[in-house]
């Protein structure tokens, strides 16, 4: 049975009306999203997608169309109305918008202050939230006092306070380091399946939709250019622009002229641990595999790879370093014409 449609877009457009003239960001925009799922929506800079994720909510009034969010109509509603639909779709931001005079445990509790909520039920709300985002010992501290990452699992905390059916997440992760992206990304995938929450991710990175969202919809020049399951997308982008986001143009190939080789000796390390490909990704190079014979047994990887290196030198060096840091054995050999 497919889960009900939580929101709706029909035919939206935005135009910004300038002394210049008019700006369209949106036009002829045709979404469905399901209910506990997590949806991206992807773009480059200046594609559309931070308008439209204004438009779901009605920061920003549509000039046209229609936005239909779990059977309402946003724009048949009254200000009382819109404002009570709003509390259904918490947000969270790149720049986190949190209050600098206010502790982490306030911060959270401001929307349920807003909402009326009595002082006592608002602080046992906020410290239950602290707690889910793996923040409760910090419930005293200030923002100054928290790191980026811990700034942002305040802001979703914040965002969850009162109950929201989706949360809106707009380029939530854009100001992280790479580890502490992936542990937010984590804790949202985690919050998706506890919470049954659906989650609306706005994003310029691919790698984020490729870690947390089922389905993706990619916009390009203001409108919709392709929209799919993330895996068939990534199989087989059919658009222009879904190529080069999966595959970003200017990205240097690999120049694989030398002849030195690496081989690695796989020893009982774990068969689940992807080491070459964490290196690449670690190094940001990558390797030409020549040969391979290893085998799984009780879990464990045993065996060895021949690898081809790049002739980036200063690719090289990240890899050995690489290696001999995860205790990885390898011997260096050169290629026999």
């Amino acid at each position: 049975m497919e889960a009900k449609e939580m929101i709706r877009i029909e035919g939206l457009d935005k135009v910004f009306r300038t002394k210049n003239g008019d700006i369209t960001a949106l036009q002829n925009i045709h979404l469905s999203i399901r209910a506990g799922e997590v949806f991206g929506i992807i773009g480059l800079s200046g594609a559309g997608k931070s308008t439209l994720v204004r438009c779901i909510n009605f920061l920003e009034r549509p000039t046209a169309g229609k936005v239909v969010f779990d059977g309402q109509e946003l724009g048949s509603l009254s200000p009382a109305g819109l404002r009570e639909a709003r509390r259904s779709m918490g947000m969270i931001f790149q720049g986190f918008h949190l209050l600098m005079q206010r502790t982490a445990l306030q911060n959270v509790c401001f929307p349920l202050e807003i909402a009326k909520t009595p002082k006592k039920q608002a602080e046992a709300r906020a410290r239950e939230l602290l707690e889910l985002v793996g923040l409760s010992d910090r419930a005293g501290s200030y923002p100054a006092q928290l790191s980026g990452g811990q700034k942002q699992r305040v802001a979703i905390a914040r965002a969850l306070a009162t109950s929201p059916k989706v949360l809106l997440c707009d380029e939530a992760t854009s100001a992280l380091d790479p580890t502490t992206t992936r542990s937010i990304l984590a804790l949202l995938g985690e919050i998706n399946r506890s919470l049954g929450i659906t989650i609306v991710v706005i994003t310029h990175e691919m790698s984020v939709i490729e870690e947390l969202c089922s389905r993706v919809a990619i916009i390009d020049q203001s409108e919709i250019a392709e929209v799919g399951a993330v895996e068939e997308i990534f199989r087989q982008p059919k658009t222009p622009i879904a190529k080069k986001l999966i595959f970003p143009a200017g990205a240097p190939a690999a120049s694989f002229g030398g002849k030195r080789c690496l081989r690695i000796v796989f020893n009982g390390n774990s068969s689940f641990e992807p080491i070459v490909g964490n290196m690449i990704l670690e190094c940001g190079a990558a390797v030409n595999i020549m040969y391979a014979d290893t085998k799984d047994i009780d879990g464990k990887a045993f065996g060895q790879m021949l690898l081809q290196l790049p002739e980036d030198e200063a690719a090289v060096r990240r890899m050995l370093s690489y290696l001999t840091l995860h205790d990885i054995s390898y011997k260096e050999e050169t290629i026999h014409a």
